[in-house]
């Protein structure tokens, strides 16, 4: 299954992101090595982030978020973790 994790972030997190950065991308490489994290990355402008996962279960999903140093100091105001049927596009999970 796809799920798409949708960020809301605070006003001020491109700037307040740059301690933190490298820890979080360290959890987003190993959720990436292990197969669940697909793609990542910040909008433009940065008022938010979208993360696809591939994973068996939303708690795999929730499990990322609950270590990650962005929503953990604050950073993250809001989250959601929503299913996401892929109808169009290369289809990973027949690989």
């Amino acid at each position: 299954m796809y799920f798409a994790l949708l960020y809301d972030v605070v006003d001020d997190y491109a700037v307040r992101r740059a301690p933190l950065r490298s820890a979080h991308l360290a959890l987003a490489e190993r959720y990436t090595r292990e197969g669940k994290l697909l793609l990542g990355g910040a909008f433009d402008p940065p008022d938010g982030a979208l993360l696809v996962f591939q994973a068996e279960s939303a708690a795999e999903v929730e499990e990322f978020v609950r270590q990650d140093p962005y929503v953990v100091n604050g950073l993250v105001r809001a989250w959601r973790v929503r299913p996401w049927t892929v109808v169009v596009g290369r289809d990973l999970a027949r690989r």
